[in-house]
């Protein structure tokens, strides 16, 4: 798989959030020198400075949008790296495909607010389901399974039919699913729209994520 530039991916989110590349470089130096700074609707932070490089983090309201290094070299280019690249038609032709795949992840890639999340994790436990009233005023059944791939684990919520479709075990495959935080702590969410399936005859090396 060829490897995106940091100039090709910035002109990708440029595109598919409607910002300036000027406006984006600018704001990106910025958050570099003052910790923080918008970009549009973007907002973009400063997480860590090493030697030659500094980890950036782009969100949208409470979606995480990405999170990457640039280096001091990207940054003092006298050329918008950006401008450049966004004047190429196959930039625009693989900003359509994008928007219409979903996102496929590990767990450890996961930040709360992500939605159209696909991935693939096996089935450490499931705890006893409780019964809740739901905001339609019926009464539903509620369990979190514990989930589990070879970069970490997190809580899966499921509700009624969901709990007995999945045995503890099994490997199972999670489609269109959203990364909610409750009391605290993310969790996976299926919404009307998600998918949740029993993968047969599968196996991950989850071994590494769960070990003392």
């Amino acid at each position: 798989m060829r490897k995106v530039s940091t100039s090709e991916y910035l002109a990708f989110l440029s595109m598919k959030y409607g910002v300036e590349p000027d406006q984006l470089f600018y704001a990106l130096i910025s958050a570099v020198e003052n910790q923080k700074s918008k970009c549009g609707k973007l907002s973009i932070k400063c997480r860590e400075k090493q030697k030659d490089k500094t980890i950036l983090l782009i969100t949208f309201g409470s979606k995480v949008v990405a999170q990457f290094p640039v280096t001091k070299e990207f940054l003092l280019e006298q050329n918008n790296p950006i401008k450049n690249f966004k004047k190429t038609g196959m930039l625009s032709r693989r900003l359509t495909k994008k928007n219409d795949e979903t996102h496929s992840l590990s767990i450890r890639d996961l930040r709360t607010g992500m939605k159209k999340v696909n991935l693939k994790a096996r089935v450490l436990e499931i705890a006893k389901p409780a019964y809740v009233v739901t905001r339609f005023g019926n009464y539903a059944r509620v369990a979190n399974a514990l989930i589990a791939d070879e970069t970490g684990t997190i809580k899966l919520c499921l509700w009624n039919e969901q709990i007995n479709s999945i045995p503890v075990g099994s490997v199972i495959q999670i489609e269109n699913a959203r990364v909610s935080m409750f009391r605290g702590e993310q969790q996976l969410r299926i919404g009307k729209n998600g998918v949740l399936t029993p993968v047969e005859k599968a196996a991950l090396p989850i071994e590494s994520a769960h070990s003392p």
